[in-house]
């Protein structure tokens, strides 16, 4: 079995072998950040075929079986992330162009209480960068 297969069924999810291609374009890479499209273009160049609905559909079924995580970056594209630790992110204004921040470069501290019943998921830190002028 492949280390994609064996991820996607330490995860829960079933190794078709469209999910196995998929995952494989993913991870084989390390970390990245990527749209929907973006995967879907690499999965046109690498001979996978599949629909772009196909992508989006794949892309949320790893985020909820927690292989991805989703950025919220106040653009019109959603990004998903292959690195789901938690950890904050560089966004390039012009191009959307993300990175990671170096781990251990921020603390946050002097959070609010979460309002009763709830907790806090995680924090999200994005750096909006521009060439300087």
């Amino acid at each position: 079995m492949t280390e994609s297969a064996q991820r996607l069924r330490h995860a829960g999810l079933r190794p078709t072998r469209q999910r196995v291609a998929l995952a494989d374009l993913l991870f084989a890479k390390g970390d990245r950040h990527l749209t929907a499209e973006e995967l879907h273009e690499d999965a046109l160049l690498a001979g996978v075929p599949c629909s772009l609905a196909t992508i989006y559909n794949t892309l949320h079924q790893f985020t909820e079986a927690g292989l991805l995580r989703v950025l919220s970056l106040e653009s019109a594209k959603t990004y998903f992330d292959t690195n789901i630790s938690d950890h904050h992110h560089f966004v390039v204004d012009d191009t959307n162009e993300v990175f990671d921040v170096p781990d251990g470069t921020i603390t946050v501290g002097n959070l609010p209480d979460p309002p009763e019943g709830l907790e806090i998921a995680h924090v999200d830190v994005v750096i909006r960068l521009r060439p300087k002028r």
